[in-house]
């Protein structure tokens, strides 16, 4: 067996066995395939695709090249949150302290930036001394304490994941069905949850932009996980415009503090609601969705989800008082340029997945794996899609220290952002649940 022979193999469409599936991925993780050969395999993938089989095997030797988290000694039953990605997607940071707030213990691992959407690690990040690089033990003694724990992969958690993860950003082999469920699956099984609710990005800001494709995701990642015996439920969400108003990270973390103010947008506090619901249900402490989501909207009203945040920032090395003074306390842009509606009538939509592009650009994100992220680059969004604008209005603003690439993203933003006569119907927010 070679490299060669399952590269050869996969390019003709072949249906790759498990034990050729697991010898690449044992030698690719120590080192002895090197990377310009585990990127062919990725663009030959992504070519010619994997079946059900294909895909389960990636996703377990994945998970087993590295160590599969034990948090049985943890009373409850663990549940977890993952996002396939978006722009503006910083539900996490708002949903796993409700969550950990109602007694269901949250063990989130997350992700950076990855292509035109943001990262968790990266927004977390962007609070003065948080730490998401958490070693095994810090992380199950923190979600013990807190009953909730963000952190990256460890070196020795799915190590195989995190290498391709990082080849994939760069060799346009992200928007991949099986490479995606194989991805998050192997990562996601690996952290020891009992259950996991995925929320499915659709529509232009999303990997898979096309709702077809985004129900073949959702089962396919469904299957994954009850195939090896965890709960598991998908919901569908719109990803056709940014999620709340804010992308960039440091600005985002200010939202998320309004958000468990009690004063977040109507559209993010949705999708919490109901992925929260879910995540309660699932973790046997509400009896049904409605029950859960007047629970998680108590946590907000009470405070509780605001001092259970306080409570994990201060656990992983953060500032708390992030919590009660966002602007003060988190990276804030020199500068702003605003964005002008060119015309009078109504926000008609956007393209997203430029949005997100263009945050990139600005610093938000990285397109090489060695590009620093600026942590409070980013865009406030002052209309949503169905919002009337008149010519000559502000409808977003970049935040930069960069005067050139601030004054080069708001023109982007102005050509991205379509007004026209008639008021649009906004997209539906929640899609279907899985």
């Amino acid at each position: 067996m070679t490299p060669y022979q399952i590269i050869y193999k996969k390019r003709n469409g072949g249906a790759l066995t498990a034990a050729e599936i697991r010898w690449f991925v044992e030698r690719y993780t120590a080192g002895e395939i090197p990377d310009y050969q585990a990127a062919a395999l990725l663009m030959a993938v992504f070519l010619k695709g994997m079946d059900f089989a294909e895909t389960t095997q990636l996703a377990t030797a994945m998970m087993e090249s590295g160590r599969v988290f034990d948090l049985s000694d943890i009373p409850g039953i663990k549940v977890d949150k993952h996002s396939t990605g978006g722009v503006g997607d910083k539900v996490s940071i708002v949903l796993a302290p409700l969550v950990a707030a109602a007694g269901v213990p949250v063990p989130m691992v997350s992700g950076r930036g990855l292509g035109h959407t943001g990262g968790t690690l990266d927004k977390l990040e962007s609070i003065p001394g948080f730490r998401t690089n958490l070693s095994y033990d810090e992380f199950k003694r923190i979600l013990a304490r807190t009953g909730l724990a963000m952190m990256g992969q460890t070196a020795d958690m799915a190590p195989a994941d995190k290498k391709l993860y990082a080849l994939r950003d760069v060799t346009a082999t992200v928007d991949c069905l099986q490479l995606i469920s194989a991805s998050i699956m192997s990562k996601k099984l690996a952290e020891g949850a009992d259950g996991l609710v995925l929320d499915v990005k659709t529509g232009s800001g999303a990997f898979m932009q096309g709702l077809d494709d985004s129900r073949a995701l959702a089962r396919t990642m469904l299957a994954i996980g009850a195939g090896m015996g965890r709960r598991m439920r998908a919901v569908i969400t719109d990803m056709n415009q940014p999620l709340g108003r804010t992308v960039g990270n440091a600005l985002e973390i200010g939202e998320c503090v309004e958000c468990l103010r009690g004063g977040g947008p109507a559209d993010l506090m949705a999708v919490t609601y109901e992925l929260g619901a879910e995540m309660l249900v699932m973790g046997e402490r509400a009896a049904d969705l409605d029950a859960a989501r007047r629970a998680l909207r108590g946590i907000v009203d009470s405070g509780q989800g605001l001092e259970k945040f306080r409570e994990m920032v201060a656990a992983q090395g953060g500032d708390p008082r992030v919590a009660d003074e966002p602007k003060q306390r988190l990276p804030q842009a020199a500068g702003t340029v605003a964005v002008y509606a060119p015309d009078d009538g109504f926000v008609a939509g956007m393209d997203n997945r430029e949005v997100g592009m263009a945050s990139v650009d600005l610093g938000c994100g990285r397109r090489t794996m060695a590009d620093a992220v600026d942590p409070a680059a980013g865009f406030t969004f002052l209309k949503k899609i169905g919002d009337p604008v008149a010519q000559g209005e502000p409808v977003a603003t970049v935040h930069s220290d960069d005067r050139a690439k601030a004054a080069a993203a708001a023109a982007r933003l102005t050509e991205l952002i379509r007004v026209s006569p008639q008021r649009p119907e906004p997209p539906p927010l929640i899609v279907e649940t899985l």
